[in-house]
């Protein structure tokens, strides 16, 4: 059935693509486009190394997408290999999480410019703009894309639908608000839910896009420096809502990574709040009907909700590589942006539309029930245009604050510290380090 549906909406998107063209940040001049050279049937293959940190779901479903792509291109060939990036010679592509990315720009390796890349193989790079919510990780001072943003994502809330039944929640109509969430947490804790909620990567969620939703800066400009600022009124008062959680056993706290992911498909938490880009990992996984909804937000806040912020792996191609991988490197990424690429990754990946034919796709009703996610998602991102608080900022992406919002965090949930003396340490320990 998804088979079917996938080449459907493919025909459907190419035929409202036909006569339009994509916002392309390195496409030939019109009219100066040359010729494709037909490469001789004897010419030597170029083959590249791929690693990623996509999972192992994500992964099986990363290789067939690679198989595709060397059936349909005898003189490329990509290997997914099974191994670290950062562990022997540095492969020519890397799909890399937002940490590993960090590392990446502040190690000795060498990258080349995606922009760069296709550029000197000719190859247009036909994307739609990156907007104001998508993570800065990826894209140079210039907004030149120096990575492609292969499985981006934004936070969103998943819910067992049997369990909101067994406790007596209309499954149809999913909390909107925080407030209205804590009712139903209670509800599914009486039931004999020991987990009622949890949530994947707690600084990401509950700092980072939790403030975005609610206008509230997590940084703060005075002319080029740039400050954290996640000790306001608003921070502060949601995550001592979420301490009070903690205490009452209503969220459980799984690390500060997707472990609560497993947990939430095994059955053993009800509601989470985690990626959009997870649902087809938790779909497979799970034995329960799962529902999604958007991220709650808290109705006493004027203006809210605003928009949540789109960051996840990109895919990063390494330097000192031949012209002839460098190409095939460029083929590669114009496979992945092609129409039945995109809708691939948005059904099977779970990522976000990166051109206008993977935005038509995400709109068929063909695949509603398997673009949920995607749906729910770009609601939010574009659920009113981003402000200068409510955008995404680079700060984040240094190497520091994500692991001392975590840390402070961990002193919030063991009761170290209150929610304020949390984050204000966070401002502290941050500023001093790593203000811009």
């Amino acid at each position: 059935m998804i088979e079917k549906a996938l080449r459907s909406v493919m025909l459907v998107s190419l035929a409202l693509l036909a006569g339009q063209s994509s916002i392309a940040s390195a496409a030939p001049a019109p009219g100066k486009a040359k010729k494709p050279v037909a490469e001789s049937a004897a010419a030597t293959v170029a083959e590249l190394e791929l690693v990623h940190e996509l999972g192992p779901i994500k992964g099986a479903e990363l290789s067939r997408i690679v198989d595709r792509f060397n059936a349909e291109n005898p003189n490329d060939r990509i290997r997914v290999i099974d191994r670290k990036w950062d562990e022997g010679n540095l492969p020519a592509l890397m799909i890399l999480a937002e940490d590993s990315q960090a590392r990446l720009l502040t190690s000795k390796a060498r990258f080349k410019s995606l922009d760069a890349v296709m550029k000197d193989a000719k190859v247009p790079l036909q994307t739609l703009r990156p907007p104001p919510t998508m993570s800065l990780a990826p894209l140079d001072a210039a907004g030149r894309l120096v990575a492609l943003p292969i499985d981006l994502g934004t936070p969103i809330l998943y819910f067992n639908k049997d369990a909101f039944r067994r406790a007596g929640l209309d499954a149809s109509a999913p909390p909107a608000t925080w407030f209205d969430l804590q009712t139903a947490l209670g509800k599914l804790y009486d039931k004999g839910y020991g987990c009622p909620y949890t949530t994947t990567q707690p600084s990401w969620v509950h700092v980072e896009n939790t403030s975005a939703w609610h206008n509230q800066a997590v940084a703060t400009t005075n002319g080029k420096r740039e400050a954290l600022s996640v000790n306001n009124l608003i921070q502060v008062k949601h995550l001592a809502m979420m301490k009070s959680w903690v205490t009452s056993r209503y969220m459980h706290v799984f690390g500060d990574g997707n472990d609560a992911e497993a947990q939430f498909a095994a059955g053993n938490c009800a509601v989470l709040t985690a990626s959009s880009n997870a649902f087809p990992s938790l779909r497979q996984t799970a034995a329960f009907e799962i529902g999604v909804a958007p991220l709650p937000h808290h109705d006493d806040i004027r203006g809210a909700p605003q928009n949540t912020l789109a960051s996840g792996p990109s895919m990063w191609v390494g330097g000192g590589k031949s012209p002839a991988q460098y190409r095939t490197a460029a083929h590669f990424v114009s496979f992945l942006l092609s129409p039945q690429t995109q809708v691939d990754l948005q059904v099977r990946l779970g990522s976000l539309p990166l051109d206008r034919a993977g935005l038509l796709a995400s709109g068929s009703e063909l695949l509603k029930s398997d673009l949920v996610h995607v749906t729910t998602a770009l609601a939010q991102l574009t659920n009113k245009p981003a402000t200068l608080a409510s955008r995404a900022t680079r700060i984040v992406h240094e190497g520091a604050v994500r692991r001392v919002l975590s840390e402070e965090l961990d002193n919030l949930w063991s009761d170290r510290k209150p929610a304020k003396g949390a984050l204000d340490s966070a401002v502290t320990r941050l500023n001093g380090c790593c203000a811009r």
